[in-house]
């Protein structure tokens, strides 16, 4: 009987541990089990990238305005990435993990936008020139990195297949429209692979050709006329553009024969190839290329100056300017305008679609333009754009490699402050001072006033149809 009973005591014993255990458990998990939506160790802290944003706002006083879409984005570390002592860098903190990236567009607005490869900050820009300073401290230094620097910017564009290939002489021009101190007259040039580009030449006078082909007998003739080729930017309109067309026709009037072609996949060449083709790497090489086939088209004609060899153009046009004197040595005179950048390459395909910024170990468009030194050249920036910085950034540095040749008064800028992004008349009359001073043209000439504005089925090779 006895046994029995200390039997059924250690049963409740063990009955009583058991419960007492369950009951630790259920205690144990109510304090250390969170819902999976909590901030614990387990759960990295994660909370959504918006909510975020939206404590950020309420705790600096700032606003923030979207480029990226952040709908579903969870953002683990959440609240241990900010900072409260710099907005600055809880923004970079908490856009870091997404690849994008804060921009102050000041009065306590940021832009948050996805990463760019070719658009940096201003203080990147800078310490990229304090760091090419390095390299180089006399000509013959700075001489061996431009032949690097060229070298590897043909090959990272390239072009030189392109060059090789044998072309047919197939050039057509149109007829001369005579207007009042200039003519125009439209040309479709044959290019690589079965493509052309068309454009539109402004000449003091009309110029004449040898039927179906270019003249090249390879004779260097003293003509009596500068000619500037003009790459297009993205203004509005393109070569058709109106303030691009009395730039044009002003300089005519003064004496140079002027150039004018379309970007690729822009005007007739989007006839040709499609709209969605500027937006590629291809537009890169092509439009070096079509600059380089118009320089030869013209550069051996009876009437052209060979000393007096120009290249002007803005924004994207500004970027193939200074390309183009990377690639040809022929250009005497270069102006790049509202475009060279120690920190921006370019936002288009058409001027960042291959890789030649990783040249020498890394450059920028201001160190291409310095391999122009220590030939003339003049820099047009605004306070708008990515040029902003200019004047005591870029043009110092370009006026320290042109000292290396003891040609510092070769470079220029013109910085208009209160301007924005755009080629209008300021920057044109700086263009014309310019090229009045390096070609000596005819000052007296200058009146855009004079300019016949002409619609774009008249400046095309092939009218559009309507």
């Amino acid at each position: 009987m006895k046994q029995e009973e200390n039997n059924r005591e250690r049963r409740n014993v063990r009955m009583r541990v058991k419960l007492l255990g369950a009951a630790f458990f259920i205690l144990h998990s109510s304090f250390f089990t969170f819902p999976a939506s909590a901030q614990s160790y387990e759960t990295q802290f994660t909370r959504s990238l918006s909510d975020v944003f939206e404590d950020v706002q309420k705790q600096f006083g700032i606003r923030l305005k979207y480029n990226v879409d952040t709908t579903g984005l969870k953002l683990p570390y959440a609240d241990f990435r900010i900072r409260p002592y710099s907005v600055e860098e809880t923004l970079k903190n908490l856009c870091a993990p997404f690849d994008f990236v804060p921009w102050d567009q000041g009065k306590g607005l940021w832009k948050i936008k996805p990463y760019e490869y070719p658009r940096r900050k201003p203080e990147d820009g800078k310490k990229l020139i304090a760091y090419l300073n390095t390299l180089y401290n006399n000509k013959a230094e700075w001489e061996a990195r431009k032949v690097s620097l060229r070298r590897e910017v043909r090959q990272r564009l390239g072009i030189d297949p392109l060059l090789r290939l044998c072309l047919l002489q197939k050039n057509e021009f149109g007829p001369v429209r005579k207007h009042d101190g200039y003519t125009v007259q439209n040309f479709r040039l044959s290019t690589a692979n079965g493509h052309t580009v068309c454009g539109s030449i402004y000449s003091p006078v009309a110029l004449s050709w040898k039927k179906g082909k270019i003249d090249t007998d390879g004779k260097r003739k003293t003509g009596k006329y500068p000619l500037i080729v003009c790459p297009n930017g993205h203004f509005n309109g393109g070569r058709y553009n109106a303030d691009l067309q009395k730039r044009y026709a002003t300089l005519a009037r003064m004496g140079a024969v002027c150039v004018s072609y379309d970007l690729w996949g822009w005007g007739e060449s989007e006839d040709e190839v499609g709209a969605e083709a500027h937006h590629t790497s291809e537009a890169h090489v092509m439009q070096a290329y079509n600059g380089l086939r118009i320089l030869d088209l013209l550069y051996t004609h009876k009437d052209i100056d060979p000393k007096r060899i120009g290249v002007n153009g803005g924004s994207g046009g500004g970027t193939q300017t200074v390309l183009l004197t990377v690639l040809d040595e022929r250009f005497t005179v270069a102006c790049p305008v509202v475009s060279m950048s120690a920190w921006f390459d370019g936002g288009c395909p058409c001027e960042s679609g291959m890789p030649i910024q990783l040249s020498g170990g890394g450059t920028c468009n201001a160190e291409l333009a310095a391999c122009f030194a220590p030939k003339p050249m003049m820099v047009v920036s605004d306070g708008g754009d990515w040029t902003e910085f200019t004047p005591v950034s870029e043009y110092p540095y370009l006026q320290r490699v042109y000292g290396f040749y003891g040609a510092q008064e070769n470079v220029k800028n013109v910085h208009l402050p209160s301007e924005r992004h755009d080629f209008g008349p300021n920057k044109r009359q700086a263009v014309y001072d310019f090229f009045i001073d390096v070609f000596g043209l005819d000052r007296s000439k200058l009146n855009e006033e004079k300019v016949t504005i002409e619609e774009e089925n008249t400046l095309r090779f092939s009218p559009k149809k309507k």
